[in-house]
């Protein structure tokens, strides 16, 4: 059994997209981020930078003690490893999956999260921050387009770099983005929301989080307001 650490936010979607493909299972935790639950002391033990996603795998491989992970991207890579599926196990795929694993949580989410944060959640519109992040997400976009032209996946098959990447697509429209302007990209993002496992994880966030908009008291917790 698994235990997630989770919000209704892109990172914490990719780790039930995850658990929904492999079939895995686990149970919710649920850290409400606008209520400062992401601060107690009990997730700070597992989660030092008060951040979600993160799990509590009380069956490892390795050994009979239970291990926590933190971050969304070392969660993904220790739960492909742990099955075996979803990285590939050709040098080359494997390579070309981690690259764009670490793609997405070092560009990708930080600019789309700027993004979404100018263009919506700012007290107060910055003309110059809501052009500098919508710009740099077009050109990231921009990229991963010219990366999809040519094969049907991020990383050939489907992986943890297609799990990773597609819930930071999913808001383009709050990023100013129109996936028509990025056919490669649109055509990579209908067939994975197609997909019955990724169905099935938005379903679990519909039903932890009846009140996605973020209030005032959640913007002082959230934002250091």
């Amino acid at each position: 059994m698994i235990d997630l650490f989770y919000w209704t936010t892109p990172n914490g979607h990719k780790i039930t997209i995850f658990l929904e493909e492999a079939g895995l299972a686990y149970q919710i935790k649920p850290i409400h981020i606008g209520k400062g639950e992401q601060f107690h002391p009990g997730f700070l033990c597992i989660s030092p930078n008060n951040r979600i996603p993160a799990i509590i795998d009380h069956q490892p491989t390795f050994d009979s003690k239970p291990i926590s992970v933190f971050e969304s991207g070392a969660i993904l890579m220790y739960l492909a490893d742990k099955i075996g599926q979803f990285l590939p196990s050709e040098h080359r795929l494997k390579i070309l999956a981690m690259e764009w694993l670490f793609w997405q949580a070092a560009g990708l989410g930080p600019m789309a999260g700027q993004s979404h944060h100018f263009n919506i959640y700012a007290p107060e519109q910055v003309p110059y921050a809501v052009k500098r992040y919508m710009n740099e997400v077009s050109r990231l976009y921009a990229v991963l387009n010219r990366h999809l032209a040519e094969r049907e996946f991020i990383a050939d098959q489907y992986s943890i770099a297609d799990m990773a990447c597609f819930p930071w697509i999913k808001p383009h429209e709050q990023q100013g983005q129109s996936l028509a302007d990025f056919p490669h990209l649109q055509r990579w993002f209908h067939t994975l929301a197609d997909r019955p496992a990724i169905k099935r994880a938005y379903e679990v966030a519909d039903r932890i989080n009846t009140r996605p908009l973020v209030q005032d008291m959640d913007r002082n917790i959230l934002f250091n307001n």
